[in-house]
């Protein structure tokens, strides 16, 4: 297959943007990175990118990162801040749950029960034969 045009497509070639419908076959990068890999990229461009800091810049932002960290470190995580967000989250998933009605709910009862009937009597009953065939054959004589 040839990505040249055909006799066909050969008429076409002098079509504009207008007259195709706007159709365009453009690649473009997305505006943000996507993930975090893509992320440190784009942050490792950043900072060895294009415009450097001088260094009364680079010294302030350096100091401002450094005092950021430093009050992080200090106080350590907050695990109530943690129980919080997690109960949170449960909470909001909770509401996303479609509940059964009553009907259902005894439906789905009844099926849960007489499905572990038919399991007990099944594993029973194999039990049973699989005990009078191992007495058959190494029983008191």
């Amino acid at each position: 297959m040839s990505d040249e045009r055909d006799g066909a497509d050969a008429a076409d070639a002098n079509e504009t943007e207008e007259q195709r419908g706007g159709r365009t076959a453009v690649v473009t990068r997305p505006q943000r990175p996507t993930g975090k890999r893509s992320r440190q990229r784009a942050e490792a461009d950043e900072t060895s990118g294009a415009i450097e800091l001088t260094g009364d810049e680079a010294d302030a932002k350096a100091k401002k990162a450094k005092k950021a960290k430093k009050a992080g470190a200090s106080r350590g995580p907050n695990p109530f801040v943690y129980v919080y967000n997690y109960l949170k989250q449960v909470v909001a998933e909770l509401r996303k749950v479609i509940w059964p009605n009553r009907k259902q709910m005894i439906t789905y009862t009844s099926v849960v029960l007489a499905f572990l009937v038919f399991m007990v009597a099944l594993i029973g009953l194999t039990d049973f034969g699989l005990a009078k065939l191992v007495m058959l054959a190494f029983g008191n004589r």
